[in-house]
């Protein structure tokens, strides 16, 4: 006799790049999974969390290398759901910062389908910190932004001229592409000293970081030869990491 079908879709945050920076409850959810829907950015080591038995799709996505249209993989969480039961849809980060989580969710439960929402470590604080660089510090930075550089009309998200103005840290994701828009934005605002940093595949053995001011950053990051996926961090902040102390060392002071 088949077994009854229970349809469920998981939105599982895997995090921002590390596999070991998953959550417990997200390997659990693994554990239990009939299909595993997979993003562009998730380390494949994490499918090995899922039985064997699971069907394992990748429905990422790359800057200028888009693979299913979302709304393919929308479609594709119902009807696996229907068909094979636990769908667990792994993204990378957390679902619901700039991940179309919201959205996925909304289609789903219109069919009727149980959903739940496990969310991921952000990249936005986890891939900072792991360059040692906080996003807030006493008497640095109170407060921090965390801006798209990609809207969905594909520009530069108008929220950043006003985080310009402020002295709060800004963390702009999916930008590398309008660095040169960001760095206007910046000089615009007469905050051409200010550190910026780009971290590339944060957390990961592949990171890298560029670092400098506005001023020079461009120039440092075509030499670089930066692209996606990275991370801007633009502040103070950027100072305090031990990790880049060579590049700021001109205004760090040691207090012995």
């Amino acid at each position: 006799m088949r077994n009854l079908i229970h349809p469920k879709v998981t939105l599982l945050g895997a995090g921002p790049g590390d596999p070991e920076l998953i959550t417990l409850k997200g390997v659990l959810a693994l554990n239990k999974a009939d299909v595993v829907l997979y993003d562009a950015l998730i380390d494949p080591v994490l499918l090995k969390h899922a039985p064997k038995s699971a069907i394992k799709i990748f429905v990422g996505k790359r800057v200028g290398k888009h693979s299913l249209p979302q709304e393919d993989t929308n479609q594709l969480c119902v009807s696996l759901a229907k068909k094979h039961g636990h769908v667990v849809r792994l993204k990378g980060g957390d679902p619901f910062v700039f991940g179309r989580g919201a959205e996925e969710i909304e289609y789903i439960e219109a069919f009727g389908i149980q959903t739940e929402l496990i969310p991921g470590i952000t990249s936005a604080i986890a891939v900072p910190a792991s360059a040692g660089i906080p996003v807030t510090k006493r008497g640095v930075s109170e407060s921090f932004w965390v801006v798209t550089g990609t809207t969905t009309a594909g520009e530069l998200s108008s929220d950043l001229a006003l985080a310009a103005q402020s002295t709060a840290t800004v963390v702009i994701l999916m930008g590398t592409k309008k660095l040169p828009e960001i760095v206007a934005t910046y000089q615009k605002a007469g905050k051409g000293n200010l550190p910026i940093a780009i971290i590339q595949s944060g957390t990961t053995r592949e990171e890298q970081i560029t670092a400098g001011y506005i001023t020079d950053i461009s120039q440092k990051a075509l030499e670089n030869r930066v692209e996606a996926p990275a991370i801007i961090i633009v502040g103070e902040v950027v100072r305090e990491s031990l990790k880049l102390a060579e590049i700021y060392r001109d205004v760090v002071k040691y207090n012995l």
